[in-house]
């Protein structure tokens, strides 16, 4: 039996035999009696396993050590004790798997840095067992949103010659001899293994567009990769994104997609996730479930970034940096913007700039139909536009950004060839789990950070 059965069964159990299989979290060891603190990892909530020395291997159990594998079998009970429902005095156990008490991993308060250190270990401790428990609840809500919608689940490729967004942070992936380039100083891209450059993707998007030009409604959730020199605590260069990609869908339907996207993960892993999310309320982030409850309330603010930069220049605010008409919007600005409007703000029509070649030019030829969404205590949350769908427009605007139109012809031609107006969004889904678990660190919400000069596991 699984501990996550026993709690949803346990009338159906007091006074019985069960038999349990796991891990000892904790071992209080008294003169007469001792507690087990035992987990499976099938559910947040552990199980206390009382003995005493009525058993005649006493002294043999008080020798178990924390880490360690067992098997256990008892009588399910109502306990006596506080915290807990229910404990299971124990009949008998069988020791599966002995830990040594150099474990580095041991009940107490560890540093997250220093779970870092041991991230193959940290899954076992209770901050990483919420953490990873939501990440899974999160992830299937997501899948369950598009399905219940009727979109296409794609899987884009995590190797390609496209640079999605231009700024040249793929990593480079190769089977040439990098100590013969070293030596000789040239690159032979056509001696490579796919015969031209070809790098990790920075985003599915642009494949993801050609899917929705025939399936009208698809989305993307994998790896993507940044070979970005950033240690803050919101960057690393492997991440997961939720790209979706809607055809005949204009900025306007687009932002009320992203709204209910976001309220539908949101209550989804409130509802499903409540011991979770109550531990990161006490634990974590006071005042969690009370910020997210008000997201799911709230009619998220739509302004263009000319107003927003207006309201920043007229606050009485002494700004680290100073805010600019065609310029991005730092993380003050955020703050001060969530906190005007009193709740999430969708910023919309940017200086095309400072955004990707892709998204549509407005008529007054300096901004672009993308559009950001800010949320109280994250920041930028999400991302999306309305994609340009003229193909002459298109090509302009690559002409002025030098891209090469012939290695991307084959996404120029998707305007030529029964093209219409689509939009999309992204979002990054670490980001998404800062904001739901008050985890302040992408290291701690993924299982193994990827990051400059990190590649351990």
């Amino acid at each position: 039996m699984d501990v996550k059965e026993l709690y949803k069964k346990k009338d159906d159990f007091y006074g019985k035999k069960v038999t349990l299989e796991g891990w000892i979290r904790n071992h209080r060891k008294q003169k007469e009696f001792g507690f087990i603190d035992f987990s499976d990892g099938t559910c947040f909530s552990h199980v206390q396993i009382v003995y005493d020395q009525s058993l005649s291997n006493f002294e043999e159990i008080t020798k178990l050590m924390v880490g360690s594998a067992i098997k256990i079998e008892g009588i399910l009970q109502k306990s006596e004790g506080k915290g807990q429902e229910f404990e299971i005095k124990l009949l008998s156990y069988e020791l599966l798997g002995d830990c040594p008490k150099e474990c580095p991993l041991q009940p107490k308060r560890h540093s997250n840095e220093f779970l870092r250190e041991i991230a193959y270990l940290r899954p076992r401790a209770n901050l990483f067992q919420a953490v990873f428990r939501v990440r899974s609840v999160a992830a299937y809500a997501i899948h369950k949103y598009f399905h219940k919608r009727g979109y296409l689940y794609f899987h884009a490729p995590l190797i390609t010659a496209s640079d999605c967004e231009g700024a040249g942070e793929m990593f480079q992936v190769t089977t040439l001899d990098l100590n013969q380039v070293a030596k000789t100083g040239k690159v032979d891209y056509a001696k490579d293994f796919y015969g031209k450059k070809a790098g990790l993707t920075v985003s599915g998007q642009l494949e993801a567009e050609t899917f929705a030009m025939a399936f009208k409604k698809v989305y993307t959730f994998g790896p993507t990769f940044r070979a970005e020199n950033s240690n803050t605590k919101t960057h690393a260069s492997e991440f997961w994104m939720i790209e979706p990609e809607i055809a005949f869908c204009d900025l306007e339907q687009l932002m009320d997609i992203m709204e209910d996207f976001l309220k539908y993960i949101v209550s989804y892993v409130l509802k499903h996730a409540k011991e979770e999310m109550d531990f990161f309320d006490r634990y974590v982030e006071k005042g969690l479930k009370d910020k997210l409850n008000k997201l799911l309330e709230s009619k998220f603010t739509k302004v263009t970034h000319e107003e927003v930069i207006t309201i920043l220049k007229n606050a009485n605010v002494s700004w680290e940096f100073p805010p600019e008409y065609g310029e991005d919007i730092a993380k003050e600005h955020e703050k001060y913007i969530t906190d005007y409007f009193q709740g999430p703000v969708f910023i919309t029509n940017w200086p095309k700039d400072i955004k990707a070649f892709y998204m549509k030019q407005n008529s007054d030829q300096k901004t672009v139909a993308a559009v950001d969404l800010e949320v109280p205590g994250a920041g930028e949350l999400m991302g999306g536009s309305q994609r340009e769908e003229n193909y002459e427009k298109l090509i302009k605007r690559m002409e002025e950004l030098h891209l090469n139109k012939e290695e991307m012809q084959w996404y120029l031609d998707l305007r030529r060839f029964g093209g219409c107006t689509h939009s999309g969004f992204g979002m990054g889904f670490e980001r998404l789990l800062i904001y739901l678990t008050g985890v302040e660190n992408i290291r701690d919400v993924i299982p193994y950070p990827r990051t400059p000069g990190n590649c351990e596991f």
